[in-house]
């Protein structure tokens, strides 16, 4: 079988460089190109992947990127990914988009958080592979789900869908992040001194990943993340009650049932996850401790990992009928 042409834009960034780093193991792709508006006209190699990868990212070349790939996958701001994915669905290429431009279906939703972002093209689905994966092969667009969202909606969708949690419970959501999570782009909040020794909520009520979580849950949810001084990694407490009579067994059975055919979710059981346990993997560690109708979930994923580049990769290889953890173990 030929391999699939793979072309990368973004590849500079922490997702690009992520990808990258995953699809050279991959058998069944090949990287027809990387490019990076960051490349200033000059060819860019990555030390990483010294004799691993034999390409270089080059400048952005639209023309290019059409001529030389099947598949295109962006790593790119959502305001940059919003104008370039519709162009490349419209020239025939199956797009796998990091950004956030295209998760939120609500259309005045899309328009306050990703206000550059236009109508969804046809065909677009939203890329959180074990909820979605029946959409995935005929999905033109594939809006890869966010990192926060990603964890959250995998610990909590099962016992919503299943009537475990309470009518009306309230959702607490106490995310804890690396700083790559922040993106590459250097700023004052990101800065080495500003980071290290230190925790710092941010976005309170203000955070777009919010809107995703509570779209895919169709529940409020009360979202705090937290900037912690680590270079990657996710952590999530998730405070919520459930239905009176709920035993352990009950949740443990809600999660197995909706992941017994994931290869990537893990349950700890009552042993809370930790992030050392997931770093470089494509995994969610999924734990719970259950008092009363007192519920406390802890999830744990790698943000570039299972929250981009992996993700990606993943919803990519069920999309082409591929094993599904081809490139990811």
């Amino acid at each position: 079988m030929a391999k699939i042409q793979l072309g990368i834009a973004g590849a500079s960034g922490y997702g690009g460089q992520e990808l990258l780093r995953l699809a050279v193991r991959h058998d069944d792709v090949e990287i027809a190109v990387a490019m990076s508006s960051a490349a200033n006209n000059e060819i860019q190699e990555l030390p990483a992947l010294k004799n691993l990868w034999h390409g270089q990212i080059e400048p952005f070349s639209f023309e290019k990127l059409i001529a030389e790939s099947e598949v295109v996958f962006l790593g790119l701001p959502d305001g940059i990914s919003a104008e370039l994915a519709p162009q490349l669905v419209e020239n025939g290429r199956k797009v796998f988009d990091l950004s956030g431009a295209f998760r939120l279906r609500d259309k005045e939703l899309r328009k306050q958080w990703y206000p550059k972002s236009p109508s969804l093209p046809e065909t677009t689905t939203y890329g959180l592979p074990e909820w979605n994966r029946e959409h995935l092969a005929t999905a033109n667009l594939v809006a890869c789900a966010g990192c926060y969202p990603t964890a959250a909606i995998l610990a909590l969708k099962p016992l919503v869908k299943s009537g475990v949690l309470a009518d009306k419970a309230d959702i607490y959501i106490d995310a804890k992040s690396g700083v790559s999570g922040a993106g590459k782009k250097p700023s004052e909040r990101t800065h080495f001194s500003e980071v290290h020794g230190s925790i710092a909520a941010y976005g309170i009520f203000s955070h777009r990943h919010a809107a995703e979580i509570e779209q895919e849950l169709n529940r409020p949810v009360t979202f705090v993340p937290h900037l912690v001084p680590l270079d990657r990694g996710i952590l999530e407490t998730i405070y919520t009650r459930v239905s009176p009579g709920t035993t352990n067994k009950t949740i443990r059975e809600a999660l197995e049932n909706a992941y017994q055919e994931s290869p990537f979710v893990r349950l700890t059981g009552n042993t809370p996850p930790e992030i050392k346990h997931v770093v470089h993997t494509n995994f969610c560690d999924i734990g719970w401790i259950l008092n009363d109708t007192r519920l406390v979930l802890v999830a744990c994923i790698d943000n570039l990992v299972k929250g981009a580049a992996g993700q990606a990769l993943q919803s990519f290889n069920i999309a082409h009928d591929l094993e599904e953890s081809k490139g990811l173990l």
